[in-house]
């Protein structure tokens, strides 16, 4: 398993600055909770699934077989 980030340097650096903007909550989601914290929980139960390939919600990181 590898986790990276999203090979679309204009779309991480948005998200970057998205984090920056609302103190580490992902910047796609309206709420600041513990869930929405980066690395946020919903991806955080996609990495532990062996079966799943792909990005976050955000589309920050992208998890590889």
């Amino acid at each position: 398993m590898k986790i990276r980030y999203n090979e679309n340097k204009e779309i991480v650096e948005a998200v970057k600055q998205g984090l920056k903007e609302k103190g580490g909550y992902c910047p796609c989601r309206r709420e600041k909770t513990e869930d929405y914290k980066c690395m946020c929980k919903e991806f955080r139960e996609q990495i532990a699934d062996p079966n799943f390939e792909g990005y976050c919600h955000c589309m920050l990181y992208y998890k590889e077989k």
